[in-house]
This record gives structure tokens, sequence and C-alpha cells, in this order.
């Protein structure tokens, strides 16, 4: 597991937290993750977020779904199993169309569903690090990570300008792992006091 180290921007408003991450952006700081109580229209834009490619994805599923119906049932009943059903021809393609859609709906779906939760690391048993856990009440959570040429110093005082009511330097687990929220693993996580 990869442990790194992270400044961490607690704001009281959405107000104040777009223009400091468009601020963060443009100082060149590294924006690990920005954590809000709910969806703030437009942030993944400011954040440099590139659009999903979910849709792709589930069209390739898509097509997965119809190549095996098509697959399946044209070697079933041209080869394997060859049976006249009311004198239609044994390749009967209008007669396969409901069930082609519907394993069309049946890997595309599944797909897309298993695919989000893999990239948004959601699954039963997986324990995930917050960075506050009031983001998901109250506070929105501006996460920079830290990397060689960052100075901790210059970007709290960075974070303080642009609004952050509190900051405090972290040290957290960025990848997924199995266990429980209740049962904290407290010694792998340093913090340093808030800056008020």
């Amino acid at each position: 597991m990869s442990v790194k180290k992270f400044i961490v921007g607690n704001f009281d408003d959405e107000a104040v937290l777009f223009p400091a991450v468009k601020k963060v952006r443009k100082a060149g700081y590294k924006i690990h993750d920005v954590y809000t109580p709910f969806p703030i229209h437009g942030l993944d834009k400011v954040m440099g977020l590139r659009e999903t490619s979910l849709h792709t994805a589930g069209f390739i599923y898509g097509i997965s779904g119809t190549a095996t119906a098509l697959g399946f049932i044209t070697w079933a009943l041209t080869t394997d199993w060859p049976i006249v059903f009311g004198g239609k021809p044994f390749f009967s393609l209008p007669a396969w169309i409901p069930i082609t859609f519907e394993l069309t709906v049946l890997f595309a779906s599944v797909g897309m569903v298993l695919t989000f939760c893999y990239l948004c690391q959601l699954a039963p048993f997986v324990k995930k690090d917050h960075f506050n856990p009031r983001s998901t009440d109250d506070t929105f959570v501006l996460a920079l990570e830290c990397t060689a040429k960052t100075n901790e110093t210059e970007a709290k005082a960075f974070l303080e300008s642009a609004g952050a009511k509190e900051i405090v330097v972290v040290n957290k687990e960025t990848e997924w792992w199995l266990g429980r929220y209740d049962k904290d693993d407290t010694k792998k996580i340093k913090k340093e006091e808030p800056i008020s």
C-alpha cells in the first residue's frame, strides 16, 4: 500500500471553493481530488478532468452482448440443434431480435455498473480513507498531493489566502484495501495541527 502526503484545505462554502480550485490549478499545484457534500456544476472542468469514457465502455459491452446473442443463437439453431419452428428457416434473424436486444441491454448495463464501481473504487468490504468525514455533510475538501516541488509552507499559505478555513497535512493511503471503517489503524496516519 502506498501512503502519500497531502495538504488538505477545508472550505465552508462552494462560492469560495470554486474560485479557490481555479487559483490552485493556475498556480500549478497538483490537485488530488475535491470532495463535496453535493455535486457542483462545472467543478470537473475547473479541475481539468477529462470527459468520462464510460459511455464508450457501455457501447463495447452492448456490442459484445449483441455478438454473443447472435453467435450463440446462430450456432445453436443452425449447427448444433437445427429445428424447424412453424416453417421458419434455420437462420431466422427477425425471430431472434428480442433475445438479442435483451442480451445487449444486459451486457451493457452490468458491464457499465461494474466499470463504474471499479473506476470509483466502490465495492463491498472495500475501505478507502477519507480526508474529512464532514465532506459528506457540510464541508468542502480540497486535497493537494505533495510532490518533490511542493513547498508545504507556501501551499498552506496559498490555501489560506484562497479561503480555506482549516488546513492540515496528512499522510493517507490512496488505494483501496479490505477492512472496516470502525477499526482504523491510526498508527499509519500522522496529522499536523490545523492552522486557523
